[in-house]
């Protein structure tokens, strides 16, 4: 499942939670609620923003797979 992260513009954290890419939180408590963390005093109504960062996103199981058993990274591992 994909990771995305999201700032709160109340606290000005970011957070790290997993969901399908169909899917963006709007607030803050759904932020929480997602990584299993406590809102603290931040309102459950705060607005967070997607940050937009590069990610892997791997293919099915039909990849290349290297010689250490992981998917292929098409030569960034050195290893084929």
């Amino acid at each position: 499942m994909p990771r995305y992260e999201y700032r709160c513009a109340e606290n000005d954290r970011v957070v790290e939670v997993e969901h399908g890419m169909s899917e963006e939180l709007k607030t803050w408590g759904q932020v929480c609620e997602r990584a299993g963390i406590d809102p603290g005093g931040t309102p459950r109504s705060a607005g967070v923003e997607k940050i937009i960062s590069l990610s892997f996103v791997g293919r099915s199981s039909s990849s290349e797979v290297c010689e250490r058993g992981e998917m292929c990274c098409r030569g960034a591992c050195r290893a084929g």
